[in-house]
């Protein structure tokens, strides 16, 4: 009897983009088979070939530019390169379905859940009407979507990050596919809501049957989900086999670096006796909710609702927390950039009263790094220009000549070359995008500075490095951090002490050590759960 072949099998894969000399070879011979009910992880860092591999699957990729100098593509032994576009639309979302990394840009703002969704069930099914939407109901409710006939009318920006997910998810399951890509479809999301949509994929996974492959760069999200991985690093897959196999006995330089990458290391150990550099006290932050003609306030939405928190030099408080819980309205708050109530001290000085003018001297000494550095580094202006903006607002140089001293100095403390100044940020890698904001804060020599999901945008062994970066800052510095994160990881590598928050109020605070080791409240309990131990997965 002859063997059945695997439902997915890539061999030799090559994927290049243009010609000649500008020819860009983004994926060199790739192979790897799939089974049926079986999960493949590929995991690498951004640029390493994993997306563009996933999309050579579907074959959306901008023909001809892209092109296929080797490789096959079988789908159950049916060749998918090259088949005519009939053929392909009767494969994607059908037989073969992908969920992509951020929810928000992959759905129509315009277009209803119900009309999205039901868009699929038409053009594969034919069905339409009252048949129609008793199917895309049924798909809602197989996702987790609560209340899923009140939600049957709602927009994209309507539902939460999470729930955005489950819709796509639904519209990637409603052909019932033998194969589901899903493209970091957690990278965007909290690590508790990581958490269910991981546990939703697996429990339709088992009901369906259907293969996964899973394309990551989170390294413990592939220990849990995955049978078999492909490490692929520059275009290549330089290690596979069994997952245990590989993580366990890993035998590539680049799989050991991988593996060695993700945060570790303590706090500093900061002096018991240093000063507090900055604090709050009932602080409130409240926006008020305005309806009718005339636009009265008929409520608060209160997004820090009575905060007290200190920062001591040297040391950093980290604020954990799911989307909307406050972390960010709450930084901003201390550093004045938006409105609140409370007592703000700043090296033993209440600004919460004071006039922007006399505030603007000491506005150098409270610097903010923020989590996207390409949306936060204007793209016109150079290295050196957005580095020593400061330095010109605040008169700290002497010269030109000066300026561009101290600029080099910042920018060799965060571990770049001083020439860079000359250059623009679309010139960098994400994590030397992440330096530069890192070195225009730095060049004013803060004392304080509120660091916002500064490492969630980067791989994890760009984060590694950020992360021991400020840790060395630092201590050479005795700079306060008020280190803002959903990445419970990072935060466990960085803070002394740990702030909990969630609807604007803290549920939980103390010891970074101590909330970790012995989380006291059921909510910081199923962050803790849902960052180091994914039970909710198993």
């Amino acid at each position: 009897m002859k063997d059945t072949p695997p439902l997915l099998e890539v061999a030799n894969l090559a994927v290049s983009f243009g010609r000649g000399e500008g020819e860009v070879r983004a994926v060199r011979g790739v192979s790897f088979t799939l089974e049926r009910g079986r999960t493949l992880a590929l995991v690498g860092e951004s640029g390493s070939g994993k997306s563009v591999t996933a999309l050579s699957v579907l074959q959306l990729l901008p023909y001809p530019r892209a092109w296929h100098p080797s490789g096959s593509i079988r789908l159950a032994g049916q060749e998918l390169v090259g088949a005519p576009e009939p053929t392909l639309r009767g494969v994607r979302g059908n037989r073969i379905a992908m969920v992509f990394q951020e929810p928000m840009t992959s759905l129509n703002p315009l277009h209803s859940i119900e009309k999205q969704v039901g868009e699929v069930l038409e053009i594969h099914k034919g069905l339409k009407g009252p048949e129609r939407r008793a199917r895309v109901l049924e798909l809602l409710h197989l996702v987790g979507i609560p209340e899923a006939e009140k939600r049957l009318g709602a927009l994209p920006h309507e539902l939460s990050g999470g729930q955005r997910q489950r819709v796509m998810i639904a519209m990637a399951l409603a052909n019932e596919p033998d194969i589901l890509i899903a493209d970091e479809p957690t990278t965007a999301l909290d690590v508790t809501i990581q958490a269910q949509i991981l546990k939703l994929l697996k429990e339709l996974q088992g009901r369906l049957g259907m293969a996964l492959l899973f394309i990551t760069h989170d390294l413990g999200i592939v220990r849990k989900m995955a049978d078999t991985v492909c490490v692929m690093n520059q275009g290549e897959v330089v290690e596979a086999g069994p997952v245990a196999e590989v993580f366990d006995a890993p035998r590539h330089p680049y799989t050991l670096r991988l593996l060695a990458a993700e945060p570790k290391g303590k706090p500093n150990a900061p002096a018991d006796a240093a000063p507090v550099v900055m604090a709050a006290d009932q602080l409130k932050v409240w926006f008020p909710i305005k309806a009718g003609i005339l636009r009265r306030t008929v409520g608060h939405i209160k997004a820090v609702d009575g905060i007290s928190v200190a920062v001591r030099e040297g040391h950093t408080v980290g604020v954990v927390g799911e989307s909307g819980s406050g972390k960010t309205t709450l930084g901003l708050a201390l550093l004045r950039l938006i409105g609140s109530e409370g007592a703000i001290i700043f090296q033993g000085e209440a600004i919460d009263g004071m006039p922007p003018a006399r505030l603007r001297p000491r506005r150098r000494q409270m610097q903010m790094v923020f989590q996207d550095p390409y949306g936060s580094l204007s793209p016109r202006l150079s290295v050196g220009q957005i580095v020593g903006e400061g330095l010109e607002v605040h008169r700290l140089a002497a010269d030109s000549a000066d300026r561009r001293r101290l600029i080099s100095e910042a920018l060799v403390e965060v571990g770049l070359d001083p020439d860079t100044q000359d250059r623009y940020p679309h010139e960098f890698s994400g994590g030397q995008r992440q330096r530069i904001a890192i070195a225009r804060a730095l060049v004013l020599k803060p004392k304080f500075i509120v660091l916002d999901e500064p490492t969630s945008a980067l791989d994890v062994s760009v984060q590694a490095q950020i992360v021991d970066l400020l840790r060395e800052l630092q201590a050479r510095h005795r700079i306060a951090y008020l280190f803002i994160s959903h990445d419970l990881r990072v935060v466990r590598a960085l803070a002394d002490d740990l702030v909990v928050m969630k609807d604007g109020r803290v549920v939980e605070s103390g010891p970074a050590a101590q909330v970790f080791d012995a989380p006291a409240t059921p909510y910081t309990k199923a962050l803790m759960a849902a960052a180091f131990d994914l039970e909710a997965v198993e």
